[in-house]
């Protein structure tokens, strides 16, 4: 069984939608970071970087959202998460998921936590390079999925699909939101009512985003 140390709406997300998606045996323990409890001295036996999310099996904890949904769906194939092995598709999942860890999820990173770019709060300045640097993000993963979707790899959903989805919604209080890009909105409408998707908002009591279109 899976052990899932998580917090709502934070990047263990996608772990816990991997885990809804694969229908394997799992228990989730709250970690609530608004409490500083990824500090606590237990936990960062388990995880020393004191963030979330860690999962552990077979006694061992394992850390990093993109590994973990690596190492998921690549346990569980039969779940339809990754591409078979040996296939370009399978070199292509690999490819999108480190562009999304290392391009955005690191930039939102910096755009949530100014304290890790040495600020208390974000100067003007960095605020706007930060919303240009994702901005500039969303315009080439929006030209792709038009050009080439509607999911990152084509016609197929992956795992892959469901990471960008996480990071969408975390642009939703931004200026402009990644729903404001065409294709990136119809991909978070095809993810949304899936029902891990639906299940996860339901167990973490998280907003429902975006609002399913009517068209």
């Amino acid at each position: 069984m899976y052990t899932l140390y998580y917090c709502p709406g934070t990047a263990s997300m996608i772990v816990h939608l991997t885990l809804l998606e694969i229908g394997a045996e799992h228990e989730l323990k709250l970690v609530d970071v608004e409490k500083n409890q990824q500090k606590d001295p237990a936990y960062l036996r388990l995880n020393p970087n004191g963030v979330v999310p860690t999962l552990v099996f077979d006694d061992r904890p394992y850390l990093e959202s993109a590994a973990l949904l690596m190492l998921l769906s690549e346990r569980h194939p039969q779940a339809g998460l990754v591409p078979a092995a040996g296939s370009v598709e399978r070199d292509q999942w690999r490819q999108w998921i480190m562009y999304l860890s290392h391009s955005l999820q690191s930039a939102f990173r910096a755009w949530f936590y100014p304290a890790e770019l040495g600020y208390e709060e974000h100067t003007a300045v960095t605020r706007q390079a930060l919303q240009n640097r994702i901005a500039a993000i969303w315009d080439k993963l929006d030209q792709h999925l038009e050009q080439n979707g509607p999911y990152l790899l084509g016609d197929t959903f992956s795992g892959a699909d469901l990471y960008l989805t996480m990071l969408m919604r975390w642009s939703r209080n931004m200026p402009r939101p990644a729903t404001g890009w065409p294709a990136l909105n119809r991909l978070a409408q095809l993810i949304i009512v899936r029902p891990s998707w639906q299940k996860m908002v339901a167990i973490e009591g998280i907003d429902v985003w975006p609002k399913v279109s009517s068209n």
